[in-house]
């Protein structure tokens, strides 16, 4: 069923490759949150500066022998976002993506802080309640509150937990967090602190054919690789086993997905927002013919 244009969006300038048709099955959209970041701030640019990255890349991957041309998608801007508002501002996500997710259509979410990954989830839930999510993070976002807030990046995995399910929450490359937090996930979600690809061929088979949503934070890299993020970890995994392991996903029946927590002011030489739009290029490859 045909969705058309995403309302409440800005005019951006088009990610490398973006049709210019709305009625594309994959849908790319800025959410550029920047509200609870509690380190440091910046992620409201993310969006613009993969957009403006992009044209660095070519539309061809040789990892999958397919270019952008044939996978139609659709750049819908960014979403307009009151600074300063998370609870209006998660609203609107939601709004946005749940219109998306009910067509059948496939939105790939630029970030923007973690937080935003709960209106996805919560959006993609309302078409598919049996929904898993997998996580690619240095950081366990399990606390319940954190600086008095129930809603922060730092709880986003908590709340999102709570939508879906603790056991349907795979996370991954989990490196950092506190004591209790390592504590829940053991318990609770399906926890591979400090493991990605080793990890994958239990993630996938527990997965099976159900659909899934993918929130893949860029802190998951190694700051060495990836500098230009709010908070970032040292001992994380190369860019070649992101990619790797993205591409062990790719038969997996992806309903949703996002790349967040690229933070412009605190990268070098754009070599993050860079790593971000190639991530993305290569998730449109992988998914976007798959199904609904």
């Amino acid at each position: 069923m045909p969705a058309g244009p995403v309302p409440g969006t800005l005019a951006q300038k088009r990610f490398l490759g973006a049709a210019n048709d709305p009625e594309a099955r994959v849908v790319l959209l800025g959410a550029p949150l920047d509200v609870t970041v509690s380190f440091r701030p910046g992620t409201r640019f993310g969006p613009a500066r993969i957009r403006d990255v992009s044209d660095g890349l070519e539309e061809y991957s040789p990892a999958l022998g397919r270019e952008l041309s044939e996978t139609p998608f659709f750049d819908a801007g960014d979403l307009d976002l009151p600074f300063g508002d998370a609870g209006t501002a998660l609203e609107r996500i939601e709004r946005a993506l749940a219109r998306l997710t009910a067509c059948g259509r496939l939105p790939v979410v630029l970030g923007g802080e973690h937080l935003l990954t709960l209106a996805a989830v919560r959006a993609a839930a309302q078409t598919y309640p049996d929904l898993a999510v997998i996580q690619f993070d240095a950081h366990a976002d399990l606390r319940d509150d954190y600086q008095g807030l129930h809603r922060s990046h730092a709880t986003v995995m908590r709340r999102v937990g709570e939508v879906v399910g603790f056991e349907r929450v795979f996370q991954l490359g989990i490196r950092s967090g506190t004591r209790e937090e390592f504590a829940f996930g053991r318990e609770r979600t399906r926890f591979f602190p400090m493991r990605v690809l080793d990890a994958l061929d239990d993630v996938v088979a527990a997965v099976g054919d159900g659909p899934v949503y993918l929130t893949v934070d860029i802190d998951v890299v190694d700051p060495g690789f990836a500098p230009g993020t709010g908070t970032p970890e040292p001992g994380g995994i190369s860019p070649a086993e992101l990619f790797s392991a993205l591409y062990r996903l790719r038969d997996l029946r992806i309903v949703g997905m996002d790349v967040v927590e690229v933070c412009p002011p605190q990268d070098a030489g754009d070599i993050t927002a860079m790593l971000a739009a190639k991530l993305v290029r290569e998730a449109i490859l992988c998914f976007g013919s798959g199904r609904a």
